[in-house]
């Protein structure tokens, strides 16, 4: 399992209407006095969008979500736990709640803030665990505790998303890849094969099944599987060459 953005599951936001226009994630109700606040403090807007001073109504928690996928998508990953946590306190819709603790526990895993992570992901667990965003927290929270090096509870928590949802392909791969770690071969591979049949499909994924093959003695499936992996990468690898010449 690596770091890469597809480990983590992203939950779908509204995105914005064409043509683009630009975001702020400040209530127009907000004001600044700039005699009594330096406009150029970091933490100025984050010490006003206090409850104190913002009404909870004026306040959009659905387009804060969409904002803070937005600063991961361009990894500006610190600015997206603020606007994550904001849109969290201000939501009044339990589901954007979940939405944007989830999204917040991805923003940490990006800054390799595991334990941050952690902390967010129960958050959006707590308020519905069997919510249609439940089996991706679990499934997040499995690879943040892996990453913690907290193994077992990794793979409790990875089972518990498969129970939630057994149609989400990333969740089986999880599943696949700590028992993979704990040497149970033959189900890491039912699992593996699961993912795919769901449509789930990585050069992650290939690697981690040509190592169960390899563990059950099926050399000769595990190298073709192998060879299979490393093409996809390739693949992928290419592709993102040639976004780049694009840009």
């Amino acid at each position: 399992m690596t770091n890469d953005p597809e480990d983590h599951s992203f939950s779908e936001g509204q995105g914005f209407d064409d043509p683009y226009e630009g975001f702020d994630i400040d209530p127009p109700e907000l004001t600044v006095d700039t005699d009594e606040v330096d406009p150029v403090d970091s933490h100025a807007v984050a010490d006003l969008l206090d409850e104190e001073n913002v009404a909870s109504d004026s306040v959009d928690a659905a387009t804060l979500v969409d904002v803070g996928l937005d600063y991961i998508r361009i990894n500006r990953h610190e600015q997206a736990t603020e606007a994550l946590e904001r849109a969290a306190r201000y939501a009044d819709d339990e589901r954007v709640e979940q939405e944007a603790w989830i999204n917040k526990g991805v923003a940490h895993a990006e800054l390799e803030e595991y334990d941050a992570a952690i902390g967010s992901y129960r958050e959006a667990i707590n308020l519905a665990d069997d919510s249609e965003h439940a089996a991706t927290a679990e499934t997040n929270l499995a690879y943040a505790l892996w990453e913690f090096g907290r193994t077992e509870e990794a793979l409790e928590h990875a089972e518990r998303a498969v129970e939630l949802d057994p149609r989400f392909g990333q969740a089986w791969y999880n599943r696949g890849f700590f028992l993979n770690e704990r040497g149970l071969a033959e189900e890491a591979l039912n699992a593996f094969d699961n993912a795919i049949r769901l449509g789930y499909r990585s050069a992650d994924l290939l690697e981690e099944k040509a190592i169960a093959l390899e563990h059950l003695g099926e050399d000769e499936r595990a190298e073709e599987v192998a060879e299979q992996a490393e093409e996809m990468r390739s693949e992928n690898e290419q592709e993102l060459l040639d976004d780049r010449l694009q840009e």
